[in-house]
């Protein structure tokens, strides 16, 4: 049986590299980015011979995604999965904000993800997958007023992703837009809800119960489908 591949950008820490590592562990070829060095990744390398590659990449440098992609240009994707976040001004609304963190949410949490979705799109051939890391924040239907300026980002993404789908309607992949719930990592900090484990191993169950599935679903850890 041939070996699986995926692509996990931004995998150098937090949910990412827990990706990696429980794609690892069942018995995936894993391709994963991070901006710079990353001991971490080298140690799970280590761990792992012959089944990781570390790939570097900014993915808020475009050109640098464009690269990626001819480098990887031979290579065929079963899964591509986007992880790019940060959260900033947490507490803050737009009378508040610095204009400055709401601009680089939005630039790292919607406009870079679907740009590399669309760089990278040609790597997946017709039913495999591309997943990008959502948030239940970014419904707006559920919105309760929590982290104003990061769940706007998200629903930004979930936009951009609805449109991407539009476009894309004919390339048979399986489009995830995927909420992991709230994650104790350094963005998600040490009040939340759940830990790495109770999250990501469910987060890749539900993307193998999708795969095959053509379109775009907005869905948590559980294949629950959540209100754009």
């Amino acid at each position: 049986m041939t070996q699986q591949t995926v692509l996990i950008l931004g995998a150098s820490r937090g949910l990412g590299f827990a990706l990696a590592e429980e794609w690892l562990g069942r018995g995936w070829h894993v391709i994963a980015t991070a901006r710079g060095a990353s001991d971490a990744l080298d140690r799970l390398s280590e761990r792992h011979p012959g089944q990781l590659d570390v790939e570097t990449v900014d993915i808020n440098d475009g050109d640098g995604v464009y690269a990626l992609y001819d480098r990887l240009r031979d290579r065929r994707l079963d899964v591509l999965f986007i992880n790019a976040g940060i959260a900033r001004s947490i507490e803050a609304s737009p009378a508040t904000a610095s204009e400055d963190d709401f601009l680089d949410m939005m630039l790292t949490n919607a406009f870079s993800p679907v740009r590399a979705a669309e760089a990278l799109h040609d790597l997946v051939p017709e039913g495999g997958t591309i997943a990008i890391m959502t948030s239940e924040l970014g419904s707006i239907a559920n919105a309760n007023g929590g982290w104003q300026l990061y769940a706007s980002s998200k629903a930004a993404l979930n936009m951009l992703m609805k449109g991407y789908a539009a476009k894309h309607a004919n390339d048979g992949h399986t489009l995830l837009l995927v909420a992991p719930g709230w994650v104790r990592t350094d963005m998600g900090g040490s009040g939340a809800s759940l830990s790495i484990e109770e999250s990501i191993p469910l987060v890749v169950d539900m993307i193998e119960a999708n795969r095959g599935k053509a379109g775009l679903r907005y869905v948590d850890r559980f294949n629950k489908t959540l209100p754009w």
